[in-house]
This record gives structure tokens, C-alpha cells and sequence, in this order.
């Protein structure tokens, strides 16, 4: 990486997220390092997403699909990107204004990492039932965040990875960041606070008891793979 500031590309990913997108772009547009491209990538939204994004006109450029799902949708947007670094924004999660800058900066390290993480909070939205706000953890200070909008990586570590799987629905990113460190991906946490993440009453993890499923299924797989590359080395 140069001494010159990287082209970011940002990738924002939606489905069905009117009511929340407009507050994750203008993070977007608030950022302290100017990202060199801005794409939303929109995974067939029935609602009036498009609508909300096409009042930014320019500042945004809009790409859908049918709806396939949001490792599907991450996927697709990747073909096109042409930036040094790529940052994904899910649409119900939002930045804070310097989170492109710190993290790009983090690449001017020696050893350069392959991608860089940071802090995140979690944002309990009002639309949620008490019931289930009571059972989501959620402390009133930053954690580590090993999500995908709290993540800035280089396009070659994520075609050393590979694509998210399309066949999961809310472990999709657990699955990726699995395979990142399986990689030998050299991935630092930095201290600073980089996002909010938004829970609220349409997520997918919360509404459907089936999907939940995936984690033991995505541990299980990940350990699969750990004991068949210790055979290998046997």
C-alpha cells in the first residue's frame, strides 16, 4: 500500500431496508476519507429502497438482483468493484465518521495486514418487543467487531478466502471469517470504534428459530476442516 490515500470502494448491502438505509448512506457521505466508489447492491427489496437511495442521485450507484440472499448479494458486487480496499455496510448498520480513515491508515503497518477489523456497538431499535430485547446482549460499550460492516480488506485476501456461502442465511460472514483465519489471513483489531450495529424486529437471526441451526453447523464444518488439514500434515 502507498503513501497515498487507497480508493475504498463501499459496498452497501440491502433487502427490504427503507426505513433504515437512508441512516447508514449519510454515514457513508460523513466519512472522514472520501471513498472512491459507493454501490448499493440491492438483494430484490419489495419496498421502497430504491426509492430512498435514488434520492441521493449520483452520490450512490444502485445494482439489483433477484432475491437470493445477502451472501449471494456480497458476492455479486464484488465483479464490480476496482478499488485497493473494499468495506461492506450492511443497510440497517451505520458508521462512524472516521471509520474509512483509521482503517485505511492501519495498512501503512509493517507487516501490511490483509484486512483490519474495529469496535462496534450494538444499537437495540425501538421496533423490538421487549420480550426479545431483554434476551439480546448488548452492553453500553464498544466490543470487537468480526462483522462484515466493521471490516476493510483487500480484494486479494478476499479472493484468497473465496466467496461467502450462498447456502447460509445468518452465518454466512461466522463462515467467512472461519475460512479467513484458516487462510492464514493477517487480520489486527484495531481500538477504535468503527460502527453500529442495529438490532431490530426484522432481523433474520431473530425471527427464525430454523436458521439459527447454521452456528453449530458452521462449527462443526470449520472443525471438520481443522482435523483433515492436521491429516494432512500427519
Amino acid at each position: 500500500m502507498t503513501a497515498a490515500a487507497p480508493r475504498i470502494s463501499v459496498i452497501i448491502n440491502s433487502y427490504n431496508s427503507a426505513r433504515y438505509i437512508g441512516e447508514a448512506l449519510e454515514s457513508v457521505l460523513a466519512q472522514t476519507l472520501t471513498p472512491f466508489e459507493r454501490i448499493v447492491m440491492d438483494d430484490g427489496s419489495s419496498d421502497a429502497t430504491e426509492a430512498v437511495v435514488r434520492e441521493y442521485g449520483a452520490a450512490f450507484e444502485w445494482r439489483a438482483h433477484a432475491h437470493g440472499g445477502v451472501a449471494s448479494a456480497r458476492n455479486d458486487s464484488l465483479a464490480h468493484v476496482h478499488g485497493d480496499l473494499v468495506a461492506f455496510l450492511d443497510a440497517d448498520d451505520y458508521w462512524t465518521p472516521t471509520k474509512l480513515a483509521v482503517q485505511a491508515a492501519a495498512f501503512r503497518a509493517s507487516p501490511t495486514p490483509d484486512a483490519v477489523f474495529g469496535h462496534v456497538r450494538q444499537l437495540l431499535s425501538p421496533d423490538l418487543e421487549p420480550e426479545a430485547a431483554a434476551r439480546i446482549w448488548a452492553p453500553e460499550y464498544p466490543v470487537p467487531g468480526r462483522i462484515a460492516s466493521a471490516m476493510l480488506i483487500t480484494p486479494a485476501a478476499l479472493a484468497r478466502v473465496g466467496g461467502f456461502a450462498t447456502d447460509l442465511r445468518i452465518t454466512e460472514f461466522l463462515d467467512w471469517y472461519a475460512r479467513a483465519l484458516e487462510a492464514g489471513l493477517h487480520m489486527p483489531m484495531l481500538p477504535d470504534l468503527v460502527a453500529w450495529r442495529r438490532v431490530h424486529g426484522q432481523n433474520q437471526s431473530l425471527n427464525d428459530s430454523a436458521d439459527r441451526l447454521e452456528y453449530p453447523r458452521v462449527i462443526k464444518a470449520a472443525l471438520d476442516r481443522r482435523r483433515r488439514a492436521k491429516l494432512d500434515r500427519a
